[in-house]
This record gives structure tokens, sequence and C-alpha cells, in this order.
């Protein structure tokens, strides 16, 4: 790399200039996947600056996930997702467009809650109550207000069979922050980790911060196969069982049973996140791993999918040894969620607003689920595969189109919808035909149909 491309400025510091324009390099294609960068001490040679200067600059680009560091390896490049970057390509392009950007109808994201359904008065109402509650003017405990970990502590042996002390809950704001927080008290004793291939790319994340070494445990529409676990080096472990992220498959009894005889013979650890269970369509939902075995199993859960993003309340259930290393570490570490949100999601659970809420979005959530399918098959028929159907807010959809995934999402947009990829679940486990995601939380019937209707258009 030839330090004639930087010419520094004296209004940013050194990293951050060297972070963009690697950035930069990567996003228009420049740098292409997997190749690697020059190591820190050559690029702080070459260009003239210290080595901390590099470092702070490839930590941000692991950080925001545009590079990778491998051990005893280096660094390389991250496949990054084209669409990302596709207004910014176009501004710059000597052939821009004429033709304005088509308006978005419908969008089939996952990360949103029926608006329709939501409990804003009694939300508020109980919000208000709190506000005049004298505990509110202070700083929240740091690991989680009592009353919350004791509502909790309730609710998930009453719905997932998992019994536990509430001192032995830790409250936080996203189940990616509670991992990077977890890494930080295993990386020394865990240099690698067990990921579902495909997997949530959040939590990878989250274990690349500490620089944890993968092997993946291959999944697809059949469900998990754990017939390698035995070969494999590590002895600790992600999964989400219940409602697998995002192939929407469950676990058996069988696996689960399998699982925890592995984890207890190596004595290591498995991360559960449970992170939709209370939308299961057939059946009621299966036990927690943690309700399984207590000892060896890390259980998360959080607000965001059956409730509201916003919010910010995530929780996670740790053994006995891990806690006491954890609050060790971090009982210095102000909460990372607001005290006002806590109060009022534990008086929300202790007037039982919590459980209505579950029981009424099921049957909703349900019904659009249901309405989804139907739509799919009348348009689709034979064309496409539907893929996990029987819980959760979204559903998998194979295209048998002989399309790239690429062309699925644009020829969607340029129609008016916006439907969302799988490749950046994968590791090497990849499908033999494009898998399209659709969610449909916040969409009403006749968006729904108007949707699949336009898709139809779109993709023949």
């Amino acid at each position: 790399m030839k330090n004639t491309i930087f010419t520094f400025k004296d209004s940013a510091p050194k990293y951050k200039q060297i972070y963009e324009k690697f950035k930069s390099f990567i996003e228009q294609g420049d740098l292409k996947a997997n190749e690697p960068l020059p190591s820190i001490r050559q690029l702080a040679d070459s260009l003239h600056v210290s080595r901390n200067t590099t470092l702070m600059a490839y930590e941000q680009l692991v950080a925001e996930g545009y590079i990778r560091g491998e051990s005893r390896k280096g660094y390389f490049v991250n496949k990054i997702e084209p669409l990302l970057f596709q207004e910014e390509a176009h501004s710059s392009s000597h052939h821009k467009r004429t033709e304005q950007v088509p308006p978005v109808h419908i969008d089939f994201r996952a990360d949103v809650v029926d608006q329709s359904h939501f409990p804003l008065k009694t939300w508020r109402r109980i919000s208000n109550q709190v506000l005049a509650v004298k505990d509110i003017f202070r700083y929240g405990e740091p690991f989680g207000e009592l009353c919350l970990r004791e509502q909790i502590a309730a609710y998930i042996l009453q719905s997932r069979g998992v019994r536990t002390d509430p001192d032995a809950i830790i409250i936080g704001s996203s189940t990616q922050q509670m991992l990077v927080y977890l890494g930080h008290i295993l990386k020394d004793e865990f240099q690698s980790i067990i990921v579902e291939d495909p997997g949530y790319d959040g939590a990878r994340k989250a274990f690349q911060f500490h620089r944890f070494m993968f092997e993946t445990l291959p999944v697809d529409e059949a469900g998990v196969d754990l017939s390698q676990l035995d070969q494999m080096k590590s002895r600790f472990i992600y999964v989400t069982p219940s409602h697998q992220s995002p192939m929407g498959v469950s676990m058996s009894i069988q696996q689960r049973h399998m699982l925890i005889h592995w984890v207890n013979k190596l004595c290591g650890y498995i991360i559960e996140d449970d992170y939709d269970s209370e939308f299961r369509y057939t059946q009621k939902p299966f036990p927690a791993l943690a309700s399984i075995d207590s000892a060896r199993v890390i259980y998360l859960g959080n607000f965001s999918k059956s409730f509201l993003p916003g919010i910010r309340l995530s929780y996670m259930v740790l053994p006995q040894p891990l806690l006491d290393r954890y609050k060790h570490q971090f009982h210095l570490f102000e909460s990372t969620t607001s005290i006002l949100s806590q109060l009022t999601m534990a008086k929300f659970m202790e007037d039982g607003e919590w459980n209505r809420h579950i029981k009424r979005m099921r049957l909703v959530y349900k019904r659009k689920m249901q309405h989804l399918v139907s739509v799919l098959r009348k348009e689709f028929g034979q064309d496409i595969s539907i893929i996990g159907e029987q819980s959760g807010l979204y559903l998998l959809v194979k295209v048998h189109l002989k399309r790239s995934e690429e062309w699925l999402i644009e020829r969607a947009f340029s129609y008016g919808v916006k439907v969302y990829p799988t490749s950046r679940y994968f590791v090497k486990n990849n499908p033999d035909q494009p898998m399209i995601k659709l969610g449909f939380n916040n969409l009403s019937f006749d968006e729904i149909q108007l949707g699949v209707e336009l898709l139809k258009k779109a993709w023949s």
C-alpha cells in the first residue's frame, strides 16, 4: 500500500483519516473480500505514524465489520453487501442515473413491531406512575433493578421452565452488548467458540471483538447437525435452539440432551439465545436448555422482539461461577439501560400487562404469518420454498428462479418493495439457491397482499 494515497490533514486525527480511507477502499471495491491488509507495523512504517495510530484505525474497522482479525494471520477484508453502498456508488459514478429512486411501498423488515396493537396508553400510564416514584431520580443499579429481575425470574420459570434466583440475572441494553461483556470475562478461558452456520451475525461480531476463533455447526431446513460436535476443539458454543436464527428450526429434545451431555463432559458453557420464543404458532415453546441444566447454560432473553426494539432491555442468567466473575469485573460500571424503562417494565409485568400483551400478539402475528404464507403459495407456487413458518416474526423464501440474491433484492426495490438478504448469516455453509428474508410484523393484511403481488411482478 503506497503512502502516496494518504494525504493527512490537520483537521482530523490521523487514525480516523486512515480508517476513513480504508473504509472507502472497501465500500468502492478497491479492496476485495478476504484480501489481506498490511500488518499494523507495515502500515505504520509506510505512513510514518505510530503503531498505536494504525491499531486504532484497524480496531474501528473491525468493530464496524469492515475487516476481521485472524489469530497469527493478520487482518482481512470482510464481504460487504454492495446494496448498502448503492446510493454512494451511483452518486460518484460517471454514468449517473437520470430516473428517480422508486418510492418504497412495502417494507418486509423484521426488526419492527405491530404499532396498531402496541399497548401505548397502558405503557404511558404506567410510565407516568413510575415518574412520580422517588427511586426514579437516581442512577440505576449496575446489574439491573431488583424489581425487574424478580419479575423476569418469575416469568422465565412460568414460560420457559428456567429456575433461577433474581440475583443471577443481569439486565443490559441489548443481546449484542451482553455478549461483548460476556466475551470479556471468558476470553482467557476460551480462545474459540462454536457458532451456527448460518447464524446470527451480530453474535459473531461480538465474539470477533475479543478475537475468538470460530468453529461452525451446520444448520439447514431440517435442523442443526450435531454429528461433528465431538470432533470439535471448542468447549464453548452459542446456539438459538428454540427458533434458530435465521432458519427458524427448533432443536429436538434429543438434540438438547445431546448438547447438555457434551458440555458437561467437557466442562464448557452453552450460550442459549432465546430471543423470540414467545411466538411459536403450532405448539407451546420447547423447554429451554437452561431448564435442563442451569450449571452450564448461559441464558439470554430480551424485550426487543416481543415488545419494543427501542426500549433497549435485555437480560441474561449466569451460572454461579460466571456470575461471581462478572460482578467482580463490572461492579463499578454504570447500568447500560434506562432506569425508567426498567421500572416501567417491572410494573407492566407485575400488573399482568406483559402476559396479556404476549397472548394478544401471539394471535396477531400467527394470523399475519398464515396470511403471508397463503399469499406466497398462491402467487409463486413451486417457484419458491417457504422456511420457518411455524414460529417467529419472519420467514425465509428460497427462490428457485436461477437468479442471484442481489438481483432479487434490486428487482423488488425497483417495484417499491424492500426485502432482505440472508447471505450475511452464512459463514461457509452457503445455500444452493438464494434465500430472502421477509418480516411481517408491522404490515397489515392488505400490505402483505400487495407486497407479495409486487414481488411476483418483479421476479417474473
